[in-house]
């Protein structure tokens, strides 16, 4: 009997039942398609050894006119720059209340205990210390204090505990002190409070004061026993020239200076300023620049700056945040945000939706998007400087950084399905669908982002499963072969960039404290760790499905072009899975509890000599081990007709 050949239609389809899908894939992780036929993706490696603080949310990469090459990475405690190097410069703003601390209250102000290692600073004006931001202390003189060098008394630290009122903090160091020194430290001593960290994710709050003045169902003064879900901190970050445009979501917008200092090392060692300092700086009103903006990006035609979502002109009071007011700034002045008839700066208001989620900069206009709608901002070169006009009502959108642009095409994810923009709104045809969408925390969806893969032509979606408050998930589209593919990964922030040899996306743990930044398809595992990554086919039969079929052999057809030189003999499991019924298990080995058939394959298999009998069967390819890397071609199953039950 001739040998059957194994091919199946490229991308994985899920909304289709198993039996229903036969000549296609149904399962995966960790792949992708090439010219039609599966194969592993490329591996990652860490690009720098260095950690990021906090859980980073949003990238930004740009190079200056004095050939830096710039990462800003955002976190939900720190704002860093990377330039390349590997190292990750502090930039985090201060606190706006609170500048920089060099007065008689900070003289002689450090403490410490002997079998300790809190180090006590203790301040004498109102500078409301908080439990968990972070502090930097400076200019402490001395060698030691109490046997803790002093080298590490002075850093930047997160406050371990606030004593007896917020003037006096403690924070923790590496060195246990020896004995108990008091008030001393010397007199140029400089205290910079960082400003308040913010949620690694959206987080439930209980308790007094979440319900109507701490009323719930058990009467008053007892808390609400319904959460109230805090949102969690991202940053926008967008390039003016030289300099850096940030923002908190939904919060305060800062400013930081490259083109004026020529010495890169003298920039990446200078913090960010609020968006105030800048106009302050440039002569301008200072109470017309925004203090609170839902998203800043900078118009590229026009050199304006503009705030999706923000406070109304002539209001300070970050209470009157208005999330759809768009505002913006004089044409090539970041800080001049007054609207008068000698400048650009103006505003407008969206008309359609309760909040603006997110703006996306496309080759000749900004779409604006709303939770119901589409609009497009475009710059009209008039005295009304900009125009707004709606697309597309009953749209949705997932996340702030559901949507990218790609090639002058765009994609988002809405709260149901998948869009697609090029002139028109439309659906865009999604084959696993219902595996997203039905396995999706929802209460998490923020924390979805997205970002394309240019190399091969792909738009990766993260976001967090059913069962985690994680980003734990990834689903692909092919926009060039028009499929889809799913798996699991933890990413938290992903850029592709021509200006980057790598990929890179971020990646901080559940509940960890710090993070990597990774280099995609760089090798061919997970890291230093095996990458686990497998295809299956949704279930055929070789004859006309009543028939039993027995399969005798397997002729191989797996390239192993591009596995690691350290791995001289790469190979990958082959798996028949076979069952008599759509509706019943697969049929375990006896002699194992292992599929029917499985059977490792290598660069020298000519063919493997199995023994399977089913009416129906799916075909596996798995690879678990280090420095493999594979596609799958066309093999051959040996299987005839052998009678019927």
């Amino acid at each position: 009997m001739p040998l059957n050949k194994l091919q199946f239609k490229p991308g994985i389809v899920t909304d289709l039942t198993n039996y229903s899908g036969k000549g296609g894939w149904y399962d995966c992780d960790k792949i992708r398609f090439l010219t039609g036929f599966p194969q592993k993706v490329g591996g990652w490696v860490k690009a720098t050894p260095n950690t990021f603080i906090g859980t980073c949310r949003q990238m930004w990469n740009w190079i200056t006119t004095f050939t830096d090459n710039f990462l800003a990475v955002g976190t939900n405690i720190k704002l860093y720059i990377e330039s390349s190097n590997g190292v990750f410069s502090d930039i985090t703003p201060l606190r706006d209340s609170n500048p920089t601390y060099v007065s008689p209250a900070t003289n002689n102000c450090i403490s410490v205990s002997n079998g300790s290692n809190l180090v006590k600073v203790t301040l004498t004006s109102p500078y409301s210390a908080v439990d968990g931001n972070y502090v930097t202390v400076s200019g402490v003189a001395g060698t030691t204090i109490g046997g803790i060098p002093v080298s590490q008394i002075n850093g930047n630290y997160p406050i371990t505990g606030v004593v007896g009122d917020p003037d006096s903090f403690t924070y923790a160091v590496a060195t246990t002190a020896t004995s108990s020194v008091t008030a001393t430290g010397g007199t140029a001593i400089q205290v910079d409070f960082e400003i308040e960290p913010g949620n690694a994710a959206t987080t439930a709050g209980y308790g007094w004061g979440t319900g109507p003045w701490g009323i719930n169902a058990s009467g008053w003064g007892l808390g609400s026993t319904t959460p109230v879900y805090l949102p969690q901190q991202d940053w926008w970050f967008d390039n003016f020239y030289n300099d850096l445009i940030a923002n908190i979501r939904n919060g305060a917008p800062y400013y930081w200076y490259r083109g004026s200092i020529a010495d890169p090392s003298t920039a990446l060692s200078t913090r960010a300023v609020p968006l105030q300092t800048v106009a302050s700086n440039g002569g301008f009103s200072t109470s017309a620049v925004p203090v609170v903006v839902g998203q800043l990006l900078v118009s590229q035609q026009s050199s304006i700056v503009i705030a999706f979502g923000a406070v109304p002109y002539g209001s300070t009071n970050p209470t009157d945040y208005d999330s759809l007011l768009i505002r913006w700034s004089d044409q090539g002045n970041p800080g001049q945000w007054e609207p008068l008839a000698t400048n650009a700066a103006g505003f407008l208001r969206v008309s359609r939706g309760s909040r603006i989620v997110a703006a996306l900069a496309t080759r000749q206009e900004i779409l604006v998007l709303t939770d119901s709608a589409l609009f497009s901002l475009q710059f009209l070169g008039t005295t009304q400087v900009f125009g707004l006009q709606e697309y597309q009502e009953d749209i949705s959108i997932m996340s702030p950084r559901a949507a990218v642009n790609v090639a002058g095409v765009s994609y988002w994810m809405g709260v149901n399905k998948f869009y697609v923009y090029s002139g028109v709104v439309s659906t865009l045809p999604c084959t696993v669908r219902d595996h997203v969408f039905n396995n999706l925390n929802y209460q998490q969806a923020a924390q979805v982002v997205c970002g394309n893969n240019e190399q091969w032509n792909e738009i990766w979606w993260f976001y967090p499963s059913a069962s985690s408050d994680w980003n734990d998930s990834y689903v692909v589209y092919n926009y060039v072969d028009h499929i889809w593919y799913f798996g699991s990964m933890v990413r938290t922030a992903w850029l592709d960039t021509p200006l980057r040899t790598y990929p890179q996306a971020a990646s901080t743990a559940q509940n960890a404290t710090a993070g990597y930044l990774y280099n995609h398809e760089d090798g061919v595992d997970d890291d230093t760790a095996p990458m686990t990554a497998y295809i299956k086919s949704s279930d055929f039969d070789v004859g006309d499905g009543e028939q039993f079929m027995l399969c005798k052999r397997i002729i191989p057809d797996v390239s192993f072009g591009g596995s690691a030189l350290s791995n001289p003999t790469p190979a990958v499991t082959m798996q028949i899975y076979a069952r008599n019924f759509p509706g019943s298990t697969y049929q375990n080995n006896p002699a194992t509890t292992q599929p029917v058939v499985e059977t490792s394959v290598d660069v020298y298999t000519e063919q493997v000599f199995i023994r399977a009998r089913a009416r129906q069967m799916a075909f596996q390819i798995r690879s678990s081990t280090l420095g493999v890397q594979w596609q799958l071609g066309s093999p051959r199953l040996d299987a005839r007709p052998d009678g019927k039950r």
